[in-house]
């Protein structure tokens, strides 16, 4: 038996016109659904509008406390920045508890410092994906990054002097389910990596200077 013609279901659901009704229905109501990924792009582009008369605000300062609890276990807390002219406060103080895994003969009470890094890195580069999306008027669905690092221990542990102490490299991986072509998705990413913080703070030699208060 001979199935319907290629152009059968078409013809069945347009109109006297030929106009597709039901595909342009289904158009406008994807039009007419609004973008929510729960930021709040309008405040973010008013803000880099505020910067061309007063440059000065878009000075920050990020500060962490640290204060050590035992063995290789240490405690930071994150309450106050500068920025905007003024010093800010987060809603609420965090706490974050750093130590190293029971195979470092430590007693494991927080992650590790490296692994701070690598989720700083997928923190910064999600936030920028949802952020450019929702300029970009693309819904997303999920995003999830597996962050990756390879490090030689023959570094830190003074056992080779020509092997360095951090990453040796550093992979990022997304799954990303959104209402955009694969090509889209990819060009979210790129634009993400290219504005992001963290990115730039790994892959960019960054002044660091240590000083001692000794009382």
């Amino acid at each position: 038996m001979r199935g319907p013609s290629p152009g059968s279901n078409i013809a069945a659901r347009t109109g006297p016109d030929g106009t597709d009704h039901q595909g342009m229905e289904k158009f406008m109501t994807t039009m007419q659904t609004p973008v929510d990924n729960g930021v709040n792009v309008e405040a973010l582009l008013g803000a880099r509008d505020a910067l061309a008369d007063t440059p000065e605000i878009a000075q920050f300062t990020w500060r962490a406390t640290n204060s050590w609890v035992g063995g290789t276990h240490s405690r930071s807390t994150v309450d106050t920045f500068y920025g905007f002219g003024e010093q800010q406060h987060h809603k609420t103080t965090f706490t974050h508890d750093i130590d190293h895994p029971l195979a470092f003969a430590a007693q494991d009470n927080g992650i590790s410092p490296v692994e701070y890094v690598l989720v700083a890195l997928g923190g910064c580069l999600t936030a920028g994906i949802a952020s450019i999306a929702q300029h970009r008027n693309i819904q997303l669905h999920s995003v999830q990054a597996t962050v990756e690092a390879d490090e030689d221990l023959h570094g830190i542990l003074g056992a080779d002097p020509e092997v360095r102490n951090g990453f040796t490299g550093v992979r990022v991986s997304y799954k990303i389910d959104a209402d955009a072509t694969p090509e889209q998705i990819k060009a979210l990413v790129a634009q993400s990596q290219k504005r992001s913080a963290v990115y730039d703070i790994l892959t960019n030699p960054t002044p660091v200077t240590v000083t001692v208060d000794v009382s």
